[in-house]
């Protein structure tokens, strides 16, 4: 593990360019919560997202899943030994874990859950698709979480349930998508108990009430762990609640636009209207400071090797927060929710 260290930074100016355009391009979403975060914050948001983002999709667009994982890990293997691939995200990358002590098992997870969907690996229980999701979901909240200086094991065990919440909606929103491309992400065993016969849908993908049962079933799963994610939330730097706060509720709208749709996945594809989005972070900015938390639970079973990776390294604190300064940032941030709007569309 790299050390903490003044020394100076791999990525330039226009590195940090480039990962800001990746994720204002890659997710609307979570570009449009980024507005919320501290600067300190936010930029390295952003390399973090373009490393993940990377990898994603040299795994999805590459000609031959095994090498580009291959490639992906000897990037890896440099990105820790401090001497990064002459790419933006690498060196942003690079920056990343030597300033916030990341432990490798988080991205060599995020690799194995990229060579999961390689593999076209299906996942008989709910239990399984959570160990999926944690692999490539739920390692960003980890990582997220450590750019905010916070290594409580209850802070990183909900950022995780959050990070899980939002894959489950995913699946929710994509199932027609994934099918068209023949993949299938919902738990065999629901799909079997609700009388469906996954390589019968997989040839002629439809909406029927049997999977519409299923989506809904799935999507109160997501539910269920926004729930205990929100509890995380008030566990994280004063400065940092809204971002995180509008980033579930805005992917929980997209369950909730999945509902209105009378759960077809298959032929519609979820969207939030920017305008709702705007109201979102608005609603974030004010409830983020009544935030309390509550008796911590333990993280999932399947999210628990990411908790404990975490523990084995020593780490940073986290950066306080004064009332007075957290409301002058968020005067600030009103003052820019206009200009996000162009965004959120």
């Amino acid at each position: 593990m790299l050390p903490s260290s003044p020394e100076a930074r791999f990525a330039s100016p226009l590195d940090d360019q480039a990962c800001r355009e990746a994720i204002r391009t890659g997710s609307r979403s979570f570009y449009t919560a980024s507005w919320l975060l501290p600067e300190r914050v936010r930029q390295p948001a952003f390399g973090l997202y373009a490393f993940c983002r990377l990898s994603d999709d040299a795994v999805d667009l590459g000609e031959c899943c095994d090498d580009e994982l291959a490639r992906l890990r000897i990037r890896l293997d440099r990105v820790y030994a401090g001497r990064p691939a002459d790419h933006p995200a690498d060196r942003a990358m690079a920056d990343l874990v030597r300033a916030h002590h990341i432990p490798r098992e988080a991205p060599e997870a995020l690799l194995e859950g990229l060579a999961w969907d390689c593999e076209g690996r299906r996942f008989e229980t709910i239990e399984d698709l959570h160990a999926y999701a944690a692999r490539v979901a739920s390692t960003v909240g980890v990582m997220m979480t450590l750019l905010m200086g916070v290594r409580e094991p209850a802070a990183l065990a909900r950022a995780c349930d959050l990070g899980v919440a939002m894959q489950l909606t995913n699946i929710a929103r994509d199932v027609g998508e994934d099918a068209r491309n023949g993949r299938c992400y919902l738990p065999l065993r629901w799909l079997a108990e609700a009388g469906l016969n996954v390589e019968d849908f997989l040839r002629d993908p439809a909406r029927t009430p049997a999977l519409a049962s299923v989506v809904a079933r799935l999507l109160a799963e997501a539910d269920r762990l926004y729930a205990r994610a929100r509890e995380g939330v008030a566990r994280l730097p004063f400065g940092c609640r809204p971002a995180i706060l509008a980033a579930a509720a805005i992917y929980g709208e997209i369950g909730r636009e999945v509902e209105r749709r009378d759960y077809d996945s298959v032929n519609q594809r979820a969207r939030v209207p920017g305008s709702r989005k705007l109201s979102l972070l608005l609603r974030s900015c004010l409830q983020a400071p009544a935030l309390a938390t509550g008796q911590a639970a333990p993280p999932l079973e399947a999210t628990a090797f990411l908790v404990d990776s975490v523990h084995r390294l020593r780490g940073s604190t986290p950066q306080r927060y004064s009332v007075r300064a957290h409301a002058l940032r968020v005067l600030a941030i009103f003052e820019r929710l206009e200009r996000a709007q162009q965004y959120v569309d």
